[in-house]
């Protein structure tokens, strides 16, 4: 059943009830066909002959545009018409209604196929679709009509098959061809006149010049009889093609087809130049109705040139328009994502550094209380504790915050892969300890070896696997192994935990998914860490697999595509002579605190007293600037964000001190934890950055890093060289 409403749908004849009317009412479409009959009875009492037959044209473009009551009101007034015209040219009985009754058929079956062929929106505007109703709707009707009204014409008159009759059969089909390809695209273009507001590139007064030069050029050509020069009307037409829209274009071709067939009627033009050939059996036929048939060549190709192509151009136009508003919407688009981008990066530095700053002084006066002496057993382990509980926050928000930040451009350089993973399970030592487990690197990898990756994703990958191993092994061990595999790295995380259930494996680098949801769990966490990791591994073009059984433990393993790097050079060169290192010297080391912080400055107060240092404290980066330029410094500790001068500020202003600036150590000790802060900070000529929270471990580190000369040289930038 549904085929068969699909098949009637695609051969109705009728437009769809549910359709909006287009064009004209139809009372219009009577008085086009009536004036074309007029305007047929004209041309054959005046001139003998037709021609272009424009009836049917019409009727086809009422059964197009109409609804079935309006459109059978119109084929029967206009079938009534055809009789009375008939009748008034005196054909016989039987010819008259076989005249009338083929028209109607045609004009049936050219609307039947247009239909079938054009679509349902019958747009003509398109190239394709009038190039379908001229080969697909147009010439198999009239081909139709000719041979079925031909045949019964030479049946009902009893006449031979001669050339006479083959000559009459071309001049009909030349004339109904033409009168179809002529009216109906062209009323259907002009019912929908409003789908070509903005489709024209000529404003008014170049489509009132066209109008003219098309005028005069056509009506010079084709009322003079002494050149040979049709092909001149082509130009005009074909610039009203390109410049106008296809409405304006068809109103064109009507006033042409008017002006030179009157003037080719009456005797005049270059149509009545050609030598005609010597044609057996055509000398009874007028030099006249034989000159029309190449009239009638020159009329299609005419119509068969300009409707394409301004179609063609039309629809050219269109597309350019689309593209140009696509093209807004996207850049639009892009800028809206930008700014979200934007935003969204400002949001995260800003959480990141205002969950940082309070964690600096839980963390930092936690570590400070479990490394002073004279404490009891039991304030140690709650010490501890308060340490452990920051860790696990910090950790938390920067799973969050690198999860929401998405993936960074990867900048490869060469790595001693062991000292990342060195440092990558450094922060974990702690952790494991507590709990009394081993946790060593078993380095397989050649001596001297670089690899070629990004530092940041590799320790992104690897510290939430070490540190899921301490935390789910209660006894035994946990290694990290390094090695060849193939042409890249493979690197093990192994432990002897509590394994992992296989029905979880499927789930497990999926984001918040955890093997314990239930609120009988045993460990704590929001399940980010091993969807981070897996993320690193693929951003580096690895792979991650997994390896483990319940109450045995797990083992991860990287698969990582990295190229060796040129292998690192021994050192072998005798060591210079230094100054006595500084715990000989007469004075403490003495480090200045930038922080507009009091808790933050206080934490580093206390633990670098407990180191022998000597500090000194300021609150924002011009009493930095005003400290350095009065007193001698081994280190800097600077904070970015501050009032009055912020600490990049600072940091460049500091360098431009001639003698004390270019060498004084300056380490970013800030909240400002992202990529691009780090960035930031090295382009304003520090020479480290350290991320709060702080420890004491850490801070002792550079500390004696910065004292050594061991810390990477300031990159002084041309603002601060200018400064």
């Amino acid at each position: 059943m549904a085929g068969g409403n699909r098949l009637r749908g695609h051969w109705r004849l009728f437009r769809h009830e549910a359709g909006r009317v287009a064009g004209p009412p139809a009372w219009v479409y009577v008085l086009l066909f009536a004036a074309s009959q007029l305007i047929g009875h004209w041309s054959v009492a005046t001139y003998g002959t037709v021609v272009v037959w424009l009836s049917n044209g019409i009727m086809a473009a009422a059964l197009l545009q109409l609804h079935r009551r309006p459109a059978v009101a119109v084929l029967t007034a206009c079938f009534t018409i055809n009789l009375f015209s008939n009748l008034l040219r005196g054909d016989p009985g039987v010819l008259m209604w076989v005249n009338a009754l083929l028209n109607l058929g045609q004009a049936a079956l050219a609307a039947l196929l247009a239909r079938r062929v054009c679509g349902a929106a019958l747009d003509m505007r398109r190239p394709r679709r009038l190039l379908a109703f001229g080969l697909y709707a147009a010439a198999p009707t009239v081909t139709v009509a000719t041979f079925v009204g031909y045949g019964l014409v030479l049946l009902i008159r009893q006449s031979e098959l001669t050339t006479v009759v083959l000559f009459n059969l071309y001049s009909f089909f030349i004339v109904e061809f033409l009168g179809l390809l002529l009216v109906t695209p062209i009323l259907l273009l002009v019912a929908r006149a409003h789908r070509f507001e903005g489709m024209t590139r000529a404003q008014a007064p170049e489509a009132i010049g066209l109008f003219g030069l098309m005028l005069v050029v056509t009506t010079a050509v084709f009322w003079q009889d002494d050149l040979s020069v049709a092909y001149l009307t082509f130009p005009p037409m074909l610039l009203m093609a390109l410049r106008l829209s296809p409405t304006k274009s068809a109103v064109a071709l009507i006033l042409l087809a008017a002006i030179t067939g009157t003037a080719t009627l009456t005797g005049h033009g270059p149509v009545h130049l050609t030598r005609l050939a010597e044609v057996p059996g055509l000398e009874a036929v007028s030099p006249m109705l034989r000159r029309l048939g190449i009239y009638n060549l020159y009329l299609l190709a005419m119509v068969a040139t300009v409707l394409p192509i301004s179609t063609v151009m039309t629809e050219r136009r269109q597309l350019e328009t689309r593209l140009r508003a696509r093209t807004l919407a996207a850049q639009e688009a892009r800028r809206t994502a930008e700014d979200a981008a934007a935003a969204r990066s400002r949001f995260l530095a800003m959480m990141s550094h205002e969950m940082r700053t309070p964690l600096n002084g839980v963390a930092g006066f936690a570590d400070v209380l479990a490394g002073r002496p004279g404490l009891d057993a039991e304030a140690v382990r709650q010490a501890r504790q308060i340490k452990e509980s920051s860790d696990g926050l910090l950790m938390l928000v920067e799973d969050i915050l690198d999860f929401a930040r998405g993936d960074d451009t990867l900048t490869n350089e060469p790595l001693d892969l062991a000292a990342v993973a060195r440092k990558t399970v450094a922060t974990s030592l702690a952790a494991a300890e507590a709990r009394g487990l081993k946790l060593t690197i078993d380095d397989r990898l050649p001596a001297q070896a670089r690899f070629t990756a990004d530092r940041r994703a590799l320790r992104q990958a690897l510290h939430p696997l070490v540190a899921n191993a301490v935390k789910f092994t209660e006894r035994g061990e946990v290694v990290v192994r390094l090695d060849r595999a193939g042409d890249g790295v493979c690197i093990r995380v192994s432990d002897t935990g509590c394994g992992i259930e296989p029905s979880v494996l499927p789930e497990l680098f999926e984001a918040f998914a955890q093997g314990d949801a239930s609120i009988r769990r045993n460990h704590s966490g929001v399940g980010l860490g091993l969807a981070l990791a897996a993320r690193h591994v693929r951003r580096m073009g690895g792979r991650i697999d997994v390896d483990s059984r319940v109450g045995e433990g797990s083992t991860f393993i990287l698969h990582l595509p990295f190229e060796r790097a040129a292998d690192a050079i021994e050192d072998i060169t005798p060591a210079v002579e230094t100054a006595p290192p500084i715990e000989e010297s007469d004075r403490a080391p003495c480090v200045l605190v930038v922080d507009d912080h009091p808790v933050n400055r206080e934490v580093a107060r206390i633990m670098l007293e407990a180191f022998g240092c000597e500090v000194v404290e300021v609150c924002d980066g011009q009493q930095a600037l005003n400290a350095v330029a009065e007193q001698l410094f081994d280190l800097v500790l600077m904070d970015v964000r501050m009032p009055i001068m912020d600490g990049l500020e600072a940091t460049r202003r500091i360098r431009a001190i001639p003698d004390t600036g270019e060498a004084l150590s300056i380490v970013a000790m800030t909240a400002d934890a992202m990529p691009e802060d780090v960035t930031r900070c090295l382009a304003a000529g520090m020479n480290a950055h350290m991320a709060k929270p702080i420890n004491q471990a850490g801070l002792l580190s550079m500390v004696n890093r910065a004292l050594s000369g061991d810390l990477p040289a300031a990159r002084v930038t041309l603002e601060a060289e200018a400064a």
